[in-house]
C-alpha cells in the first residue's frame, strides 16, 4: 500500500478535482463467491452490472442471482478497513471507491503457494470466474466513463448513514445526542431527492442548448459530494485519515466499523471523567454531522 499511498499524496490536487471513482482490483479471483464493498452511492450500480454478467459457477443465472441467493440478499460491505489500496483514495482523498473480487477467503495469500499452479488446480481451474469479474469491472468502467450522468445514488448513502446512526444510538448513553446526525442525514436525503428529480428532467430533455453544461454541473456535484465527508483536520491524533464516515478505528476492538472519529472518542472516553468523555464524543458527533451537511450542500450546488 506504500505505492498507492505515495501516489495519492503526490496527485491529491488532481484527484480532488477530477477523480470520479476508484475501482480496486488487487485480487480479482481468490476462489468461489462474489465479495463486494463500496461507498454507498455505488450500490445500485453494482447491482445493475451484476445482473448483466453470466454467473461463472451456475448455469442459467446471472451473477446477481447467484450472489443474492448465497447471501440471502444484496451484501455490500463498507470500506472502513485498511487492508488494500482503496484506503488512500477514499480515506485520505475522499474519492468514491469500490472493491470487488471472487473468493472472500484466500488462505495462500502472500505465501509461497500463491501461484499460477494453485489457481489452475484450486482457485479457478477453467478461469470462468476471471471472465466474470473482468466483465463486471469492464461494465463498471464503461458505465462510469460513458453514462451521460454519473450513476451515483445518494439516497442510498443517506439510508446507510441512518442505519449507522441507529447502531450508534444504541451504544451511547443519554448524555450524548445523535440528533445532529439525524438532522444532517435528513438534509442529505432531501438533497439526494432533488438531484434525482434533476436527473429525471435532464434525461427527458433533448433540445436544450445548455444540456451539456447542465449535465456537467450535475456530474461535478455528484463527483464532489464524497469530498464533503472529509475534514482537513483529519481524525484526532491521526490527521492523515480525512474521511469522517469510513476509516479504521484507532482501537482494533472497537464495535464501530464507521464514524472512526466517534469510535475513537468512545474508546478514549473510558479513561476520562463521565462528563468529559461525553463532551468528547459529542464533539465528534458534531464533526460528522457537519461533514454530512457539507455533502448535502455540494449536491445542492452550494459552497462548503
Amino acid at each position: 500500500m506504500i505505492g498507492s499511498t505515495e501516489w495519492v499524496e503526490k496527485n491529491l490536487a488532481n484527484l480532488g478535482s477530477k477523480a470520479v471513482a476508484y475501482l480496486n482490483v488487487d485480487c480479482a479471483v481468490q476462489g468461489p463467491g462474489l465479495f463486494a464493498s463500496a461507498t454507498p452511492q455505488l450500490d445500485d450500480l453494482i447491482v445493475e452490472v451484476t445482473k448483466e454478467i453470466k454467473d461463472p459457477d451456475s448455469e442459467g443465472v446471472n451473477v446477481y442471482q447467484s450472489w443474492t441467493a448465497t447471501n440471502k440478499g444484496v451484501n455490500i460491505q463498507r470500506l472502513g478497513r485498511l487492508d488494500s489500496d482503496f484506503a488512500p483514495f477514499l480515506q485520505h482523498a475522499g474519492v468514491p471507491s469500490l472493491d470487488l473480487y471472487y473468493g472472500e477467503d484466500y488462505p495462500v495469500y502472500h505465501t509461497a503457494f500463491d501461484s499460477y499452479d494453485w489457481m489452475i488446480k484450486y482457485g479457478d481451474p477453467q478461469f470462468h470466474r476471471h471472465v466474470a469479474v473482468a466483465g463486471i469491472w469492464g461494465l463498471l468502467g464503461l458505465r462510469l466513463a460513458d453514462d451521460p450522468i454519473l450513476p451515483f445514488n445518494y439516497s442510498s448513502y443517506a439510508a446507510q448513514l441512518q442505519m449507522h446512526t441507529d447502531v450508534l444510538g444504541k451504544m451511547l448513553d443519554s448524555g450524548v445526542s445523535i440528533q445532529p446526525l439525524v438532522k444532517s442525514i435528513q438534509e442529505l436525503a432531501s438533497a439526494a431527492k432533488l438531484v434525482e428529480a434533476e436527473i429525471k428532467k435532464l434525461k427527458e430533455v433533448t433540445d436544450d442548448n445548455l444540456l451539456e453544461l447542465k449535465r456537467r454541473s450535475l456530474n461535478d456535484r455528484l463527483m464532489l459530494a464524497e469530498r464533503g465527508f472529509t475534514d482537513a483536520d483529519g481524525l484526532q491524533g491521526r490527521k492523515w485519515f480525512k474521511h469522517l464516515i469510513y476509516g479504521p478505528p484507532e482501537d482494533p476492538k472497537s464495535k464501530l466499523s464507521f464514524f472512526p472519529g466517534i469510535a475513537d472518542a468512545i474508546s478514549r472516553a473510558s479513561g476520562m471523567a463521565k462528563t468529559e468523555g461525553q463532551a468528547a464524543v459529542q464533539h465528534e458527533v458534531w464533526r460528522v454531522a457537519r461533514a454530512i451537511q457539507r455533502a448535502a450542500n455540494v449536491l445542492r450546488g452550494e459552497l462548503f
